[in-house]
């Protein structure tokens, strides 16, 4: 009888989360770093009163995640940018479990090398705590989307939210899950642990 367990947690299971427990000295494999849920969203930007894009988010969100979206809405009312507290300005969804790991497994193996002069993500994009944020220009890399029926393109957002402690834990995880970096796990890590003045004033903002 076929296993309906996804293909990459199956691997994380048997082959990743015994080697990453070599390689960070870990003793307890059940506290070997993991993906424990990826959070996709997408803003409606400029488009904050365009139904039609917002429709077209809702629909991407849909269907690359298998899951419904939800809005997000303000919290408070922008006069600058005319967006009223409690209006929607975006979409979002929150995967978990088996449907996680198999838009994991599309992400690494399918999106990722569909973009064009792909040479691997950035290894500066990790929080302190290993935590993973991917940009997307533009939803069409992913399989479900075809390019002639899309009217308008838009960004996302993927957060992959980790068990690890730190980002070189983190980037540890994921080049054991597949993914390329750019950088080096040490550079990357370190970016990250020492950030500019500036970088962390527009965290905050």
């Amino acid at each position: 009888m076929k296993s309906n367990t996804p293909r990459l947690l199956e691997k994380y299971r048997k082959e990743i989360a015994p080697n990453l427990a070599k390689i960070l000295d870990v003793k307890n494999i059940n506290a070997v770093p993991k993906v424990t849920e990826i959070v996709i969203n997408s803003s409606f930007g400029n488009g904050i009163k365009d139904s039609k894009l917002q429709e077209a988010t809702v629909s991407t969100l849909t269907r690359i995640s298998g899951q419904k979206p939800i809005l997000t809405k303000a919290g408070k009312s922008i006069s600058a940018f005319k967006i009223r507290e409690g209006m929607a300005i975006g979409a979002m969804v929150t995967l978990r479990g088996k449907r996680m790991y198999e838009f994991l497994d599309k992400l690494i193996n399918v999106a990722l090398p569909r973009i064009r002069d792909f040479r691997g993500v950035s290894a500066k994009a990790f929080d302190k705590q290993g935590n993973y944020t991917l940009g997307f220009k533009e939803h069409l890399a992913f399989p479900e989307i075809a390019s002639d029926e899309v009217e308008r393109i838009h960004g996302l957002e993927i957060n992959l939210i980790t068990t690890a402690k730190d980002a070189k834990a983190g980037q540890a995880l994921l080049s054991a899950m597949g993914f390329q970096f750019r950088e080096g796990i040490e550079k990357g890590a370190d970016e990250i642990k020492k950030p500019k003045k500036l970088d962390l004033k527009k965290k905050k903002e």
